[in-house]
């Protein structure tokens, strides 16, 4: 087929897949609810960015003048490569009626429909937002000219960014395909990575510090200069514009001629994807046998609860995928870092003790409990047609988490021996984040059975059900705050400077009211959805 006819079955395409995720979400309420406590939370901060913009765009005087302006131009090519790559594993690399799509129309078209119709998503979600903070700062400038300038400098750059993040990403599942113990090893070299990232960026500014480097050395190590020119050229025509250079140019002719070579790149990677199977492993694999029956070890074995529980871990250990909402946690772990780090040699035995009992109280919950219906989705006729009670199945859920977080309440407070908390302070630690570990457990599958989420999305090149962030933001909220306030209470008690009187007796009282109660009415929660679950 012609390049026009592609366009034009593309553009079908993006329209029709835009369409369908947008009528998705007006069609789903849980998802405008999540939204909308999204905007309750986020929202208030951009109101606040928006006078911050006016106002730098009044004091503005040159392009330079503008804080982090060319390390932000240097990371923005790379930040929406990264994107358009994460986007193309977790939801774009495949499509839905493979079989009628590519026999109707060529990959070439499919491959720009869905490259145009994610860039479609993405313009709706944080175009909006930074078309109202470019507004600002246009109106603070005085230069109206700016937003179309802004728009000519963005459009070659996010197409260039979209088909070039679409063919690595392409390419990447065609690797996982290849070499199935590479997906593996991205995911841990990744959670790592993460890991490494935001724990680094809480001492980033302490080694500026210490070693005495300016930031301005630090800001010129990560500026490309050719590319922070070719993104000056949005303030053409407005007070900050910069003398025309030669390396903006030849960054704007090589974005031009690299789009279409990537899109040629991008469907020869889509088509060898899509009509190509995977392939064989040398030498025959003897069938697996099975006895019919669920050996668990002791203790689990002991009663039907323990049986439940072994097979939720043994299905984590084989699908670790569904472990992925657990990354959230280290976006909070960063601080935490950061102040043990900075802590006195007496201090460092009891925070350590402390961060493992309130890491274990955390995965206690979050483990398996924050979307038991939907987790449970596919197998849910067998499992409500079965002898099994759904007081079995709630607490086999709630004993697979306690398996997972007790031992890290426990085993990490009384490891902090080695780094100076004194015995007994250990013990106080792990019994304490023992108990906040049955409440956490109990709390977080009323909390997930109360916004479950069936649908399967894809992440990584696997589909996966995971908790939605809505639930894992409260239970994060929930369940720190109560965490934080018995671990200092615990800390009080330990050393004895916990002074009783009755407002401090009666607040303890609400505390342990509070806890106890909610957590039990949660799991009565749980119990009852479970009984009373109907299918559509």
């Amino acid at each position: 087929m012609s390049l026009r006819h592609d366009l034009r079955h593309g553009r079908r395409i993006a329209r029709a897949e835009f369409v369908r995720s947008v009528r998705g979400y007006l069609r789903n309420k849980r998802r405008l609810a999540g939204l909308a406590v999204a905007l309750l939370f986020f929202g208030g901060n951009f109101l606040f960015a928006l006078p911050t913009a006016y106002v730098l765009g009044l004091s503005a005087r040159s392009a330079d003048a503008i804080p982090y302006f060319a390390p932000a131009a240097t990371a923005g090519p790379v930040l929406l490569v990264a994107l358009a790559t994460l986007r193309t594993l977790e939801r774009i690399g495949q499509i839905d009626a493979a079989d009628l799509v590519l026999t109707t129309v060529h990959p070439r078209a499919v491959v720009l429909g869905l490259v145009s119709a994610e860039i479609g998503r993405l313009a709706l979600w944080f175009g909006i937002p930074v078309t109202a903070f470019a507004t600002a700062f246009t109106l603070g400038l005085g230069a109206p000219s700016l937003l179309l300038s802004a728009a000519l400098v963005a459009v070659p750059l996010v197409c260039w960014a979209a088909i070039w993040g679409y063919a690595l990403g392409i390419g990447t599942l065609r690797l996982f395909r290849r070499l199935p113990s590479a997906r593996r090893a991205l995911k841990i070299g990744g959670l790592l990575t993460v890991a490494v990232v935001v724990v680094a960026s809480q001492f980033v500014g302490q080694y500026l510090v210490r070693e005495g480097t300016s930031v301005d050395e630090f800001v010129s190590a990560l500026t490309v200069a050719p590319v922070v020119d070719y993104v000056a050229l949005a303030f053409v025509g407005t007070p900050l514009a910069r003398p025309l250079s030669l390396r903006a140019v030849i960054v704007l002719v090589g974005l031009l001629a690299l789009t279409p070579v990537g899109l040629v790149v991008a469907t020869r990677q889509a088509s060898r994807l899509w009509f190509t199977d995977a392939p064989g492993r040398a030498g025959t694999r003897q069938p697996r046998t099975s006895s019919g029956w669920l050996a668990a070890p002791a203790p689990f074995a002991w009663r039907k609860t323990g049986r439940v529980a072994w097979a939720f871990l043994l299905r984590a250990r084989r699908h670790p995928q569904e472990l992925a909402h657990l990354v959230m946690i280290l976006f909070f772990l960063g601080p935490l870092g950061t102040t043990v780090a900075q802590s006195s040699s007496d201090a460092l035995g009891p925070l350590v003790a402390a961060a493992g009992a309130g890491f274990g109280t955390y995965l206690a919950g979050a483990t398996f409990g924050l979307n038991p219906l939907g987790d449970d989705r596919p197998q849910m006729p067998l499992l409500l047609l079965t002898a099994t009670d759904t007081r079995t199945l709630v607490r086999g859920r709630s004993l697979a988490g306690l398996a997972v977080g007790v031992p890290v309440a426990v085993l990490v407070p009384l490891a902090s021996v080695l780094v100076g908390t004194a015995p007994a302070h250990a013990v106080g630690f792990a019994a304490a984040g023992s108990l906040m570990c049955l409440a956490a457990a109990a709390f977080a599958v009323g909390l997930g059975a109360a916004y479950p989420i069936y649908e399967e999305r894809e992440f990584w090149g696997t589909e996966t059900v995971v908790p939605s962030t809505l639930v894992m933001m409260g239970y994060i909220f929930v369940v720190g705050g109560g965490t934080v306030i018995g671990l200092v209470v615990t800390w009080y008690v330990l050393t004895g400077h916990l002074v009783l009187t009755p407002l401090l007796l009666a607040g303890l009282g609400v505390y342990l009211a509070l806890t106890g109660g909610v957590s039990y009415g949660s799991y009565r929660y749980a119990l009852r959805r479970y009984r009373r679950y109907t299918f559509d």
